[in-house]
């Protein structure tokens, strides 16, 4: 189908468009779904928006366990978003008989997604680098008050509270070691969602780029579309003055050849 019938189909309205010609059908079913992918796009892309707001409170003072359960609520979340989102892409751009207003929409729902995933991959890269450096940390403070308190050990090896000393110490380090395992645990995940989603990255890059030849001709026909539509305003302009000048020439040889006439007469009547 030409491009000059894609525009005459997107310019109508949907009530006009006549059912039984399979280029003008309509298909609830795609659009649902693509109305559902456009929606939980939208919701991801507000999610990559806090998700990077709260990563870069990590590491600052206003880092608590609250920013760090935001986190990792947020990063479960939109993995999960974007895992069910490329799976309903794959599954529209598997669609069977559509036309090329549908055609436009797969390419832009490809699009849309491949461009949210790559910053919420760079995001994760953020998360995971904070991740890495706040354990790295955890551990050589933990380290430092275990040196320290061995130190002080040496010195009061006669005094009661060393027991309730290290005890408490002793507590202080499980708590902290507890921490570090947990952010160790998600520096694991999000190192094993980063490769999931590089692979769901290279699959959407693929598809963007079957169709990427496509999208190419209709932006061929879309500038050839504009030159033509130019041109020919261009001759009808042209066509519309040369008209005009013939109507005038017209009028004047009228008008000659009325006063001839009417000299002729007289000339007759007179003679």
């Amino acid at each position: 189908m030409s491009f000059d019938r894609l525009n005459s189909l997107e310019a109508q309205p949907t009530d006009m468009r006549r059912s039984d010609d399979p280029q003008y059908r309509d298909d609830p079913g795609f659009d649902h779904l693509a109305e559902s992918l456009s929606d939980q796009l939208f919701t991801l892309t507000s999610n990559i928006s806090r998700l990077s707001n709260q990563i870069a409170l990590l590491g600052t003072k206003r880092d608590t366990e609250r920013v760090r359960e935001r986190v990792h609520n947020l990063l479960d979340e939109t993995r999960t978003g974007f895992k069910d989102v490329g799976d309903g892409l794959k599954k529209i751009q598997q669609w069977e008989d559509v036309n090329p207003s549908q055609k436009w929409t797969q390419q832009k729902l490809s699009s849309e997604f491949k461009a949210s995933l790559d910053e919420f991959q760079t995001v994760q890269r953020r998360a995971l680098e904070k991740q890495r450096a706040s354990a790295v940390a955890a551990r050589s403070a933990i380290e430092d008050g275990e040196h320290a308190s061995d130190e002080a050990g040496v010195q009061l090896q006669q005094q009661q509270q060393l027991e309730q000393s290290r005890m408490a110490n002793q507590s202080e380090v499980d708590f902290q070691e507890s921490l570090i395992i947990e952010r160790e645990n998600e520096i694991r995940n999000i190192e094993q969602s980063v490769g999931e989603l590089n692979e769901l990255f290279r699959d959407v890059a693929h598809i963007v780029h079957e169709q990427g030849g496509q999208l190419d001709i209709i932006s061929e026909n879309v500038q050839n579309v504009v030159r033509d539509t130019g041109g020919a305003n261009t001759e009808l302009r042209s066509a519309s003055r040369y008209q005009k000048n013939a109507r005038n020439k017209a009028c004047c040889l009228l008008i000659i050849l009325a006063v001839i006439l009417t000299i002729i007469v007289l000339a007759v009547v007179l003679g």
